[in-house]
């Protein structure tokens, strides 16, 4: 093999990248479990399966959340997760080198499937990129969980109690009558975003003129919103861990402005078709995953700084769905 070859492959492998080199076939699972609720399935003994994730925290820990219950059922599971973005995760899905993967039904609508209205209620917005991304893609959608990952607008507790803003409305209210007092940071991709601030501003009649804003990068938001010096409010991903640990409180969503960012397992339909007993392994972890439970879990990984795969893994044996070796 050539060095610069050699050289793409090796150190960029797990990207998706135009030159060719693609995506290395991926790594074992981490940490060994055993069966706990999940027994071995005979259909899915030695059966291959790659998972994907994307590259920040949560979608880590959802990552291993699948190898772990694929790997008690028996399954021969290959460790892609931590790609960078999501249209890299999405190539990978469609051109069969991820299997399965959590995503977002709100990344589904308008990124992949390029739609610009949101459906506003979860449920729908579930069941309408469900429907249209296996019409379009032969993907399928399945096992929608209760967390919602959408975007969000958060203030420290302190300034909720001296200004009374609760809700986005309350901020527009404090923007029009004191634009000083709503010092806002925003993260750089927020701020353009049509899903992001300037669509909030149209939404809940904010005159951008008057705002008082700060970019600044995604993770130094929670920080300085918490500090109330560089600014009092921030955009926040709504199931981060920071919130919680940072005294921070989201406003109330009241016009539903943002869309719903709900995780659901996603596989190609023939995958599904030919090994329908993940779906079904996969069902009854969805269901327990809720904003509280993912925010914990995140916090875990952002504020503690624990493993994703360890804390994955912990929850899983908690849960009762599998033994730790």
């Amino acid at each position: 093999m050539r060095p610069g070859k050699w050289l793409c492959c090796t150190v960029i492998g797990v990207l998706l990248l135009l030159s060719g080199c693609g995506l290395e076939s991926g790594s074992a699972v981490p940490l060994r479990v055993g069966p706990g609720s999940i027994h071995p399935i005979p259909a899915l003994h030695g059966v291959t399966v790659t998972v994907g994730s994307k590259d920040f925290t949560e979608q880590n820990i959802l990552g291993y959340l699948i190898e772990f219950a694929l790997s008690a059922a028996g399954a021969n599971v290959r460790d892609l997760t931590n790609i960078q973005g999501s249209n890299s995760l999405r190539d990978a899905q469609l051109h069969g080198q991820i299997d399965v993967a959590y995503d977002y039904t709100g990344t589904g609508w308008v990124n992949y499937l390029g739609r610009e209205t949101p459906v506003p209620d979860e449920r729908g917005q579930f069941e309408a990129v469900r429907d249209a991304d296996r019409a379009a893609h032969s993907m399928v959608w399945t096992d929608m969980a209760p967390m919602n990952n959408t975007y969000a607008l958060v203030t420290s507790s302190r300034t909720a109690r001296d200004t009374g803003v609760t809700t986005i409305s309350d901020y527009a209210a404090l923007i029009a009558k004191d634009p000083a007092a709503a010092g806002t940071c925003v993260g750089t991709e927020f701020n353009v975003r049509p899903d992001g601030f300037p669509g909030l501003a149209a939404k809940y009649g904010i005159d951008p003129g008057k705002v008082h804003k700060q970019i600044v990068q995604d993770a130094l938001v929670y920080q300085a919103t918490a500090d109330a010096r560089q600014c009092r409010f921030g955009s926040v991903a709504a199931t981060d861990g920071r919130i919680p640990a940072l005294d921070l409180v989201l406003l109330k969503d009241d016009r539903s402005f943002f869309p719903k960012y709900n995780a659901a397992l996603v596989l190609r339909a023939d995958f599904d078709r030919a090994h329908p007993d993940i779906a079904a392994l996969m069902a009854p972890i969805s269901a327990l995953l809720t904003n509280p439970v993912i925010t914990e879990l995140n916090r875990k990984v952002d504020v503690e700084g624990r493993e994703p795969a360890d804390v994955a893994r912990d929850w899983m044996v908690e849960q009762g769905f599998v033994t730790a070796r």
